[in-house]
């Protein structure tokens, strides 16, 4: 049976906000990967609803909190249809602290999704009264979830509600999905000739567009768009205008329509985002940015994870909170160092498809929540039905380091083919949990591998990933592989940028002579579904040498698809080819591969 989690949300699709985005991605994720995922949040039932999504309808908004008076019996019903494994609960919400009242809420096991501290600002002192009365009943919450899961790093030091309930808490960044098919940039409405500035959000007190505003007014061919609505636009528009000098046009715009935003994304040349409050608690909408490659400046504000992406990313730059003269210098710095912009731009994406695809933030979910309800004993499909495969030979230095790193990760189904290794290898292995097969006769890199596909497809697994032993490859990649399973029979992680003058001959050969378009054609990080394990457990596969590319052959000859993923591997890993050595292991590979063809 399916893990069945049943979330507690504020919102959810087509209401606006990055919390709702981010949990609508969240259950896609869930339930592509076969969590049996479902939602119980506010707002007013659609006609498209999915069956496992109520809506509860809202009367009034008290201090920004939805107030449901139908919210704790649209609970009890949803626990009773669901039957849920595990309850999470997405604060701050006060419509999540029913579940304090339900028995059979509390017969549950909780997971506590923490996306930000209610900030008693100074900016709007009428929260702090609101949450004198809310306070006691988070922390109850709190010390009856078994796991929290908190958004990043600084955000967790900083909390002061979170401080007593440390022990549990858990760091999962946020992730978002891959954005959809480009939207058209024809009718943009950006200026010719300046630099593209772009912010987006909720028109909010703590959302600083008042420091962007009076930035931008001072500088010379640039334009800022913000995108978005809000109870300060009035105000805001009335400042643009306080600062756009008579008869010219303003250098800054209020966009409410946001089905450009996409296209906006795009095009802009630099992303700012200039909040003043931990409200802010992550800023998804920086993955956003990063998923188009567009350099981002935000706001240094201690204890947000907001500048805490941007770092981890290396995707821009930083400015202290409020600071004017501060946010135009770094803007004229960007607008003067265009290689610079694609740099940041190039590695905020690559650090979006490592660390924040919605993949990877559901793999640290899923973590949590085998921790906070082990005694359900369900898995998740996808790591139910996927198999590790690690071929291994006199691996002992590596081993461990790679099987603890999977662990982590939430992959216990790792199988280690350890090929006649003299030293270590094998009880490394066993000892940091892997199963491990013990051939007699030494097989080699494509018979481990095979080994490893065959006792998959005698175990019911439904897809192999293959990695080498030696840590090359980064566990944090393997999303990378499943976010494209369903799209093909064998999907090939690609590093292209490891080939030496020497592989990159070899790949040219082989690809004149197969006509394959790909670019790695040697990696040995490889996602094989069933059917292609199945082609690959032949007697005929059996015979293969060079399998990386016999492997593709074979493949490609029963009308099954290939795909090839961008992946990083891991510069200290990385060395000298074991193959592509000298030019005589060139030659003799080219000879083989020449061979494979024919026979094909």
């Amino acid at each position: 049976m399916a893990l069945r989690v049943l979330h507690i949300g504020k919102f959810y699709p087509p209401y606006r906000g990055g919390m709702e985005v981010f949990l609508a991605d969240l259950i896609g994720a869930q339930r592509q990967a076969g969590i049996d995922a479902s939602a119980l949040v506010h707002g007013t039932p659609q006609a498209d609803d999915p069956p496992w999504l109520v809506r509860v309808p809202v009367q009034t908004q008290l201090v920004y909190a939805p107030i449901a008076v139908g919210f704790r019996s649209a609970l009890a019903r949803a626990i009773a249809h669901y039957r849920p494994d595990v309850l999470h609960l997405h604060m701050p919400n006060n419509s999540a602290l029913w579940a304090l009242t339900l028995a059979e809420a509390r017969a549950v096991p909780w997971v506590v999704h923490w996306h930000a501290d209610v900030v008693l600002s100074t900016i709007r002192p009428t929260l702090a009264l609101a949450y004198r009365l809310y306070r006691p009943f988070e922390q109850a919450v709190l010390k009856r979830a078994q796991r929290v899961i908190v958004t990043s790093p600084p955000y967790l030091e900083a909390s002061e509600p979170l401080a007593p309930w440390r022990e549990k808490c858990a760091v999962v960044p946020l992730g978002l999905s891959l954005p959809a098919q480009n939207s058209p940039t024809a009718s943009l409405p950006w200026r010719n000739g300046t630099l593209r500035l772009l912010s987006i959000g909720r028109l909010a007190y703590f959302k600083g567009f008042e420091t962007l505003i009076q930035a931008v007014s001072g500088l010379k061919n640039v334009e800022l768009l913000i995108v978005g609505d809000g109870e300060l636009r009035s105000e805001l528009q009335a400042l643009i205008e306080a600062h756009t000098p008579t008869g010219q046009p303003p250098n800054v715009r209020l966009l409410v329509d946001d089905s450009q935003k996409d296209a906006l994304l795009r095009t802009c040349d630099v992303f700012c985002m200039a909040s003043r409050e931990r409200t802010e608690s992550f800023g998804l909408v920086l993955l956003e940015a990063m998923q188009h490659a567009r350099p981002c400046i935000v706001s240094a504000l201690p204890g947000s994870g907001m500048p805490w992406v941007v770092a981890t990313a290396g995707a821009g730059l930083q400015v202290p909170v409020e600071d004017i003269p501060g946010w135009q210098a770094a803007i004229e710095h960007a607008g003067n160092n265009p290689a610079l912009r694609t740099q940041w731009g190039q590695a905020g994406q690559q650090a979006f498809r490592q660390h924040f695809s919605i993949t990877a933030c559901e793999n640290g979910v899923f973590a949590q929540y085998a921790l906070a309800a082990p005694e359900t004993g369900h898995r998740s499909a996808h790591r139910r039905d996927v198999l590790i495969v690690i071929p291994a030979r006199n691996e002992a230095a590596a081993i461990g380091a790679v099987l603890q790193h999977l662990k982590t990760a939430g992959w216990d189904n790792v199988l280690v083919i350890n090929d006649q290794s003299t030293d270590e290898t094998g009880a490394i292995a066993r000892a940091a949990g892997a199963q491990v097969l013990n051939p007699v006769l030494p097989m080699g890199a494509w018979g481990g591998m095979q080994a490893g596909i065959r006792h998959a497809l005698r175990h019911g697994y439904q897809a192999v990933i293959t990695m080498d032993a030696d840590g090359q490859h980064e566990v944090s990649e393997i999303p990378t592989l499943l976010q494209s399973r369903h799209e093909a029979d064998l999907i090939v992680g690609a590093y292209p940028e490891r080939a030496s003058r020497l592989r990159q001959i070899a790949w040219q050969w082989f690809r004149q002579l197969a006509g394959f378009d790909l670019r790695d054609l040697t990696s040995g990080f490889r996602l094989y579904n069933r059917d292609a394990m199945t082609v690959l457990a032949s007697r005929e596969a059996t015979l293969l040498d060079y399998q990386d590319l016999g492997a593709l052959l074979l493949i490609r000859r029963a009308g099954l698809t290939i795909q090839e993923v961008p992946v990083s591997m891991n510069p200290r890993a990385e060395g000298k080819s074991r193959i592509f050595n000298s030019w005589f292991s060139v030659l003799k590979y080219m000879a083989a591969t020449t061979l494979l063809c024919m026979a094909k």
